[in-house]
């Protein structure tokens, strides 16, 4: 019997993961939908890559704010899969919950900033009632088992708020810990907000001798 392949949405699919999100999805045989913000088509680069995904768009869904394209089938990888780019916004409740339910696994690729935007979206999961896994945006490590000291901006008090919301609301998830690029902290020696090392004052956070592993 044929594998039956889970219809997944990519919710920011134009951004440097999204993107290589929608293409994994789609090199693995999944019908997937590509759901980017209307602004996305207004940029050259953006477009082009929500269209290089299939070569032929048909709206099936619209709203005032909102087009979902259905895209023809198209051969990759030898396998074809049928795509949708969504064009729309979390603002725009009713399409977004529209997208949702035509989907069985939701993965959200929005980036650090918006974290707590994802509660619109996880509450169009909850209404739809259909879906059997979400992943949520992740950056960073896993905010239940570090503590950061303030260094964040308040990113891993976001991340944790979001945990808790998805979990209270009975849905299926997986929660993705990247860790962390030290790249974004050993060019200012490991001070928030710098690009470059402080020439007059460094500051040390903790005791200065907790241990870490670095992967090269």
């Amino acid at each position: 019997m044929a594998e039956v392949k889970s219809r997944v949405l990519v919710i920011g699919a134009t951004g440097r993961i999204g993107r290589e999100l929608v293409k994994a999805s789609l090199a693995d045989g999944h019908p997937t939908i590509a759901f980017a913000r209307p602004s996305a088509f207004s940029y050259p680069q953006k477009s082009s890559l929500l269209h290089s995904f299939t070569p032929s768009l048909t709206p099936v869904l619209s709203s005032s704010s909102t087009v979902i394209w259905e895209m023809k089938a198209k051969a990759f990888f030898g396998e074809m899969f049928l795509t949708r780019v969504g064009q729309g916004s979390l603002n725009d409740y009713a399409c977004l919950l529209q997208a949702v339910k035509q989907a069985d696994v939701v993965i959200c690729a929005l980036p650090s900033s918006l974290i707590l935007e994802q509660k619109i979206l996880i509450n169009a999961i909850k209404e739809a009632g259909c879906i059997r896994r979400f992943v949520p945006s992740e950056f960073g490590a896993d905010p239940d088992k570090v503590q950061i000291l303030n260094m964040d901006y308040g990113l891993y008090k976001n991340k944790a708020e979001i945990r808790r919301f998805i979990e209270s609301e009975g849905i299926p998830y997986t929660y993705i810990c990247c860790n962390f690029f030290m790249t974004y902290l050993l060019p200012s020696l490991v001070q928030p907000g710098c690009m470059v090392p402080p020439r007059d004052k460094l500051t040390i956070y903790g005791d200065g001798n907790s241990k870490a592993v670095f992967v090269k």
